[in-house]
């Protein structure tokens, strides 16, 4: 959801493809002295940009941080904020050549869904590098980290941490993804949250999305470069020493509880990890300038339905016309960051559809400051996949939400925000996943357009809103995090 792009900011100048040590300062002696951490995203900005702003937090309470990646995965990171940038080292590991993967082709935004088993043979192949980087860092009690906080996929780091007696914090989204992909008959959710029958409803798992998770779980090696996503998840979980959710008992009372019982392992909560207030105003105000906001500029207060379905899993050619007539039907204006289909050579808008929408709708197939149009006035709530980084941006302004996920733990986020009111799901065929132009123009006319309808999701958004937007809440949540990682490596020194 956050802007991506080059720049050279002067931390970011020594990233080359040859291994760095950490900046590690200071020892961990005593109670009060920093941290030493290192940070291992996934290589999908869905996983890179947030887990920067939690090594950004950590530094600015004086730990220091080594966030390793691939040297064009943190060339392409916005610019540390000041207070953070001293602390946190980005530590560049090559990312392997793999027959039939392009050159330069380093986060799953640089590839099509058919590569995706050449990027994860790229992955596994650097264990090796990891391996050399933590090997170095261990070898002077100067530089050798407290902990190590990977991403849920990394087997190879939990491996590598083992070999060096050093605990490791596995990243996890949230505990309506686990639920939904580890609950077993006999974990139900917790019976002091009491849910409506609606609610209930509205987690209901399709069948399309229990056939798409059985992929993950039965092989799905041709892929993922020979082992099963949930193979990787396992395996890390096994060896790790605790989850780190992006997540906290505000966000989700519902199924936050079961986490530790799914995972059998301590759970620590990270807080949601909202972009900073002063992101958010740099952000907002790099993109002032932009085509799109300055269109909206000229558009009612609440009137535009921003239309964004991220840039991992792009829509088919029918898919994206049946998008384009239900926005057309719906009547409202509307503002739609479009990627461009699988398979399509020339323009995949249905003919005319521009003529006609022209005074009320803008399309745009480049990048999009998306934090500048969330903010703005005119946004009156976001047709989204739900993905997590544009769940928590939308949020943060209090938008309701059309929603239409496509894959991964963009269903179960959808029912979570469902059965909060937050939105509407587009209604789906439950066998296969599709939907048509009727579906999305009735939703969209729910969030927008009728009166009664649209103050329950306003409202269910403002709730939500609450929790997002609470500065304090999440600091405390990094607060309590960093005590946590404290006081057990503290345990494991003596």
């Amino acid at each position: 959801g956050q802007s991506i792009r080059s720049q050279n900011h002067h931390t970011r100048a020594a990233v080359s493809s040859r291994h760095t040590l950490p900046i590690f300062a200071m020892d961990a002696d005593s109670s009060s002295s920093p941290l030493r951490v290192v940070v291992v995203p996934w290589l999908a900005f869905g996983h890179l940009l947030p887990y920067l702003e939690l090594s950004e937090r950590l530094a600015e309470r004086g730990h220091s941080v080594s966030y390793v990646s691939t040297p064009r995965n943190l060339a392409r990171l916005p610019p540390l904020r000041p207070a953070a940038a001293p602390r946190v080292d980005l530590v560049a590991l090559p990312l392997p050549r793999v027959d039939g993967l392009p050159d330069g082709a380093e986060s799953t935004n640089d590839i099509s869904y058919s590569d995706r088993k050449f990027h994860w043979k790229a992955f596994d192949g650097l264990a090796a590098p990891f391996a050399e980087f933590l090997a170095a860092a261990c070898a002077d009690e100067a530089t050798r980290p407290h902990w190590i906080i990977a991403d849920c996929f990394h087997h190879w780091a939990t491996a590598a941490a083992l070999d060096h007696k050093v605990p490791l914090a596995m990243l996890q989204p949230t505990a309506a993804s686990v639920a939904a992909s580890l609950r077993p008959p006999s974990v139900q959710p917790d019976a002091s949250v009491v849910e409506e029958q609606p609610a209930a409803a509205a987690r209901a798992v399709p069948r399309y999305e229990r056939e798409g998770h059985a992929a993950l779980i039965t092989g799905h090696g041709a892929s993922s470069g020979g082992m099963s996503v949930i193979q990787r998840f396992i395996l890390t979980k096994d060896r790790c020493t605790v989850a780190a959710m992006r997540s906290c008992i505000e966000w989700e009372p519902e199924s936050f509880p079961l986490a530790e019982t799914l995972l059998g392992k301590p759970v620590i909560p990270l807080g949601l990890l909202p972009p900073s207030a002063d992101g958010a105003r740099r952000a907002a105000a790099q993109g002032a300038e932009h085509a799109t906001v300055r269109w909206l500029d000229a558009q009612p207060p609440d009137s535009v339905i921003y239309v964004a379905l991220g840039s991992e899993v792009p829509l088919r050619e029918e898919q994206v016309r049946e998008l384009a007539i239900g926005l057309e039907l719906a009547g409202t204006r509307f503002l739609w960051a479009l990627r461009k289909p699988i398979g399509a050579d020339d323009d995949p808008l249905p003919p005319g559809f521009q003529d006609r929408t022209s005074g009320r709708g803008m399309v745009t197939t480049g990048w999009v400051p998306q934090m500048s149009i969330l903010a703005h006035a005119a946004v009156g709530g976001f047709l989204t996949h739900c993905g997590r980084n544009s769940l928590i941006e939308s949020l943060l302004f209090g938008h309701p939400l059309v929603m239409l996920p496509i894959y991964g733990d963009q269903g179960p986020n959808a029912r979570q925000m469902a059965a909060k009111q937050v939105g509407l799901q587009v209604a789906r065929n439950q066998d296969d996943g599709s939907f048509d132009r009727h579906g999305v123009s009735s939703a969209v006319r729910a969030v927008m357009v009728d009166e009664e309808t649209r103050r329950g999701f306003v409202a269910g958004a403002a709730k939500m809103q609450a929790v997002v937007a609470d500065t304090e809440l999440h600091d405390r949540y990094i607060d309590e995090f960093v005590e946590h990682l404290r006081s057990c490596a503290a345990a494991s020194a003596n």
